[in-house]
Protein backbone atom coordinates (compact mmCIF):
# COMPACT_ATOMS: atom_id res chain seq x y z
CA UNK A 1 0.00 0.00 0.00
CA UNK A 2 1.19 3.57 -0.25
CA UNK A 3 2.88 5.89 1.77
CA UNK A 4 0.62 9.25 2.85
CA UNK A 5 2.83 10.99 0.63
CA UNK A 6 1.71 9.33 -2.26
CA UNK A 7 -2.22 11.15 -1.40
CA UNK A 8 -0.68 13.78 -1.81
CA UNK A 9 0.38 13.94 -5.83
CA UNK A 10 -2.09 14.53 -8.67
CA UNK A 11 -4.22 11.94 -9.23
CA UNK A 12 -4.01 9.83 -12.20
CA UNK A 13 -6.18 8.65 -14.44
CA UNK A 14 -6.46 5.65 -16.86
CA UNK A 15 -7.98 5.44 -19.89
CA UNK A 16 -8.68 2.54 -21.17
CA UNK A 17 -9.59 2.35 -24.81
CA UNK A 18 -8.82 0.72 -28.41
CA UNK A 19 -9.66 3.81 -30.27
CA UNK A 20 -6.99 6.47 -30.71
CA UNK A 21 -9.53 9.49 -31.56
CA UNK A 22 -11.05 8.70 -28.17
CA UNK A 23 -8.32 8.28 -26.04
CA UNK A 24 -6.86 11.73 -27.74
CA UNK A 25 -9.94 13.64 -26.81
CA UNK A 26 -10.52 12.51 -24.05
CA UNK A 27 -6.75 12.65 -22.37
CA UNK A 28 -6.84 16.43 -23.14
CA UNK A 29 -10.47 16.81 -21.69
CA UNK A 30 -9.67 15.53 -18.73
CA UNK A 31 -6.18 16.96 -18.38
CA UNK A 32 -8.01 20.54 -18.27
CA UNK A 33 -9.53 20.13 -14.49
CA UNK A 34 -5.30 19.04 -13.60
CA UNK A 35 -5.76 15.46 -13.93
CA UNK A 36 -3.03 13.22 -15.63
CA UNK A 37 -3.73 10.79 -17.85
CA UNK A 38 -2.60 8.06 -19.41
CA UNK A 39 -4.42 6.33 -21.89
CA UNK A 40 -4.01 2.30 -22.72
CA UNK A 41 -4.82 0.99 -26.50
CA UNK A 42 -4.28 -2.62 -25.28
CA UNK A 43 -6.70 -3.47 -21.60
CA UNK A 44 -4.02 -6.58 -21.36
CA UNK A 45 -1.19 -4.29 -21.35
CA UNK A 46 -2.62 -2.23 -18.91
CA UNK A 47 -3.93 -4.65 -16.48
CA UNK A 48 -0.32 -6.13 -16.34
CA UNK A 49 1.38 -2.64 -16.16
CA UNK A 50 -0.52 0.36 -14.47
CA UNK A 51 0.17 1.75 -11.34
CA UNK A 52 -2.01 0.37 -8.90
CA UNK A 53 -0.70 2.05 -6.02
CA UNK A 54 -1.66 5.56 -7.64
CA UNK A 55 -4.37 8.56 -5.99
CA UNK A 56 -6.87 8.04 -9.09
CA UNK A 57 -9.70 5.98 -11.28
CA UNK A 58 -9.91 4.04 -14.23
CA UNK A 59 -12.09 4.36 -17.24
CA UNK A 60 -12.84 1.24 -19.13
CA UNK A 61 -14.19 1.44 -22.58
CA UNK A 62 -16.42 -2.03 -22.58
CA UNK A 63 -15.61 -3.14 -26.25
CA UNK A 64 -12.07 -3.89 -26.66
CA UNK A 65 -9.88 -6.88 -28.31
CA UNK A 66 -8.57 -9.23 -26.05
CA UNK A 67 -10.76 -8.64 -23.47
CA UNK A 68 -14.12 -6.54 -22.75
CA UNK A 69 -14.47 -4.28 -20.33
CA UNK A 70 -16.59 -5.47 -18.15
CA UNK A 71 -14.55 -8.64 -18.05
CA UNK A 72 -11.63 -6.82 -17.21
CA UNK A 73 -14.06 -4.76 -14.40
CA UNK A 74 -14.73 -8.14 -12.20
CA UNK A 75 -10.92 -9.20 -12.97
CA UNK A 76 -9.80 -6.20 -11.60
CA UNK A 77 -11.70 -5.93 -8.21
CA UNK A 78 -11.16 -10.05 -7.50
CA UNK A 79 -7.52 -8.82 -7.34
CA UNK A 80 -8.39 -6.11 -4.91
CA UNK A 81 -8.17 -2.94 -7.16
CA UNK A 82 -8.93 0.13 -5.10
CA UNK A 83 -9.35 2.90 -7.73
CA UNK A 84 -12.65 3.38 -8.97
CA UNK A 85 -13.75 2.14 -12.37
CA UNK A 86 -15.67 4.11 -14.62
CA UNK A 87 -17.26 2.00 -18.03
CA UNK A 88 -17.72 3.68 -21.22
CA UNK A 89 -19.53 2.03 -24.11
CA UNK A 90 -21.22 3.30 -26.95
CA UNK A 91 -23.78 0.66 -27.21
CA UNK A 92 -25.43 0.25 -23.63
CA UNK A 93 -28.11 -1.47 -22.53
CA UNK A 94 -30.03 -2.11 -19.03
CA UNK A 95 -28.31 -5.48 -18.58
CA UNK A 96 -25.16 -4.00 -19.26
CA UNK A 97 -25.49 -1.42 -16.69
CA UNK A 98 -26.48 -3.94 -14.43
CA UNK A 99 -23.82 -6.41 -15.45
CA UNK A 100 -21.56 -3.48 -14.98
CA UNK A 101 -22.47 -1.91 -11.14
CA UNK A 102 -22.91 -5.50 -9.71
CA UNK A 103 -19.24 -6.36 -10.97
CA UNK A 104 -18.22 -3.38 -8.62
CA UNK A 105 -18.33 -0.45 -11.13
CA UNK A 106 -18.29 3.63 -9.70
CA UNK A 107 -20.10 4.78 -12.89
CA UNK A 108 -21.55 3.89 -16.00
CA UNK A 109 -21.40 6.47 -18.92
CA UNK A 110 -22.75 6.28 -22.63
CA UNK A 111 -20.65 7.58 -25.11
CA UNK A 112 -20.83 10.13 -26.38
CA UNK A 113 -20.29 11.17 -23.54
CA UNK A 114 -20.75 14.53 -22.10
CA UNK A 115 -17.88 16.87 -21.49
CA UNK A 116 -19.36 17.80 -17.82
CA UNK A 117 -20.82 14.63 -16.64
CA UNK A 118 -17.53 12.46 -17.55
CA UNK A 119 -15.55 15.34 -15.38
CA UNK A 120 -17.35 15.38 -12.67
CA UNK A 121 -17.74 11.95 -12.29
CA UNK A 122 -14.24 11.65 -12.66
CA UNK A 123 -13.31 13.87 -9.96
CA UNK A 124 -15.95 12.59 -7.59
CA UNK A 125 -14.46 8.79 -7.59
CA UNK A 126 -10.67 10.74 -7.41
CA UNK A 127 -12.92 12.13 -4.17
CA UNK A 128 -14.15 8.56 -3.21
CA UNK A 129 -10.60 7.18 -3.57
CA UNK A 130 -8.89 9.80 -1.02
CA UNK A 131 -11.12 9.15 1.54
CA UNK A 132 -10.92 5.35 0.79
CA UNK A 133 -7.00 4.96 0.91
CA UNK A 134 -7.12 8.07 3.96
CA UNK A 135 -9.27 5.19 5.84
CA UNK A 136 -7.05 2.40 4.83
CA UNK A 137 -3.56 3.84 5.95
CA UNK A 138 -5.92 5.09 9.40
CA UNK A 139 -6.91 1.95 10.34
CA UNK A 140 -3.67 0.11 9.30
CA UNK A 141 -2.03 2.80 12.26
CA UNK A 142 -4.67 2.37 14.10
CA UNK A 143 -3.86 -1.92 13.50
CA UNK A 144 0.24 -1.07 14.24
CA UNK A 145 -1.00 1.13 17.50
CA UNK A 146 -2.92 -1.63 18.71
CA UNK A 147 0.16 -4.30 18.47
CA UNK A 148 1.69 -2.63 20.94
CA UNK A 149 -0.65 -2.98 23.60
CA UNK A 150 0.39 -5.50 26.37
CA UNK A 151 -2.40 -8.27 26.79
CA UNK A 152 -3.88 -6.60 29.95
CA UNK A 153 -4.15 -3.27 28.37
CA UNK A 154 -6.34 -5.19 25.81
CA UNK A 155 -8.41 -6.82 27.83
CA UNK A 156 -9.16 -3.22 29.58
CA UNK A 157 -9.30 -1.55 26.36
CA UNK A 158 -12.37 -4.39 25.72
CA UNK A 159 -13.80 -3.38 28.67
CA UNK A 160 -13.58 0.33 28.37
CA UNK A 161 -15.58 0.44 24.84
CA UNK A 162 -18.06 -1.56 26.52
CA UNK A 163 -18.63 1.17 29.05
CA UNK A 164 -17.70 -0.13 32.09
CA UNK A 165 -15.98 2.08 34.80
CA UNK A 166 -12.76 1.78 36.32
CA UNK A 167 -14.42 -0.06 38.92
CA UNK A 168 -16.29 -2.07 36.98
CA UNK A 169 -13.47 -3.14 35.08
CA UNK A 170 -11.09 -3.64 38.01
CA UNK A 171 -14.31 -5.87 39.70
CA UNK A 172 -14.21 -7.94 35.93
CA UNK A 173 -10.50 -8.24 36.26
CA UNK A 174 -9.85 -8.76 39.74
CA UNK A 175 -7.46 -5.47 39.65
CA UNK A 176 -6.98 -2.81 41.92
CA UNK A 177 -9.13 1.03 40.52
CA UNK A 178 -5.32 2.13 40.74
CA UNK A 179 -3.71 -0.23 38.51
CA UNK A 180 -7.21 -0.17 36.40
CA UNK A 181 -6.20 3.56 35.71
CA UNK A 182 -2.35 2.73 35.52
CA UNK A 183 -3.61 0.32 32.52
CA UNK A 184 -5.55 2.87 31.23
CA UNK A 185 -3.32 5.64 31.06
CA UNK A 186 -0.71 3.93 29.34
CA UNK A 187 -3.44 2.51 26.65
CA UNK A 188 -4.53 5.86 26.19
CA UNK A 189 -1.20 7.22 25.71
CA UNK A 190 0.00 4.21 23.03
CA UNK A 191 -2.44 4.36 21.21
CA UNK A 192 -2.49 7.81 21.54
CA UNK A 193 -6.53 8.81 21.91
CA UNK A 194 -7.12 12.59 22.35
CA UNK A 195 -10.35 11.83 24.43
CA UNK A 196 -12.46 8.70 25.18
CA UNK A 197 -15.37 9.21 22.76
CA UNK A 198 -12.51 9.18 20.22
CA UNK A 199 -10.79 5.83 21.36
CA UNK A 200 -13.99 4.40 21.19
CA UNK A 201 -15.03 5.64 17.91
CA UNK A 202 -11.20 4.18 16.41
CA UNK A 203 -11.00 1.42 18.48
CA UNK A 204 -14.04 -0.12 18.98
CA UNK A 205 -14.55 -2.94 16.23
CA UNK A 206 -10.89 -3.71 16.53
CA UNK A 207 -11.05 -4.41 20.44
CA UNK A 208 -14.63 -6.16 20.08
CA UNK A 209 -12.58 -8.78 18.12
CA UNK A 210 -9.50 -9.35 19.42
CA UNK A 211 -9.69 -7.87 23.12
CA UNK A 212 -10.54 -11.44 24.54
CA UNK A 213 -11.73 -9.49 27.88
CA UNK A 214 -13.67 -12.02 30.33
CA UNK A 215 -17.36 -11.46 30.78
CA UNK A 216 -17.76 -8.65 33.46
Amino acid sequence: MPSPDLLQQSPLIHLVDDDLAVRDSLSLLIGTVGLRVQTWADPLAFAAQFDRQAIGAIVLDVRMPGVGGLTLLGQLMEQGVDQPILILTGHGTVDMCRRAFKNGATEFLEKPVDDEVLLEALQAAVRQHVRLRAQTQADRDAQQRYAQLSPREREVLALIVQGLTNKEIGRALDLSPRTVETHRANLFSKLEAPSLAWLIRRYATLADDRGGAPAA
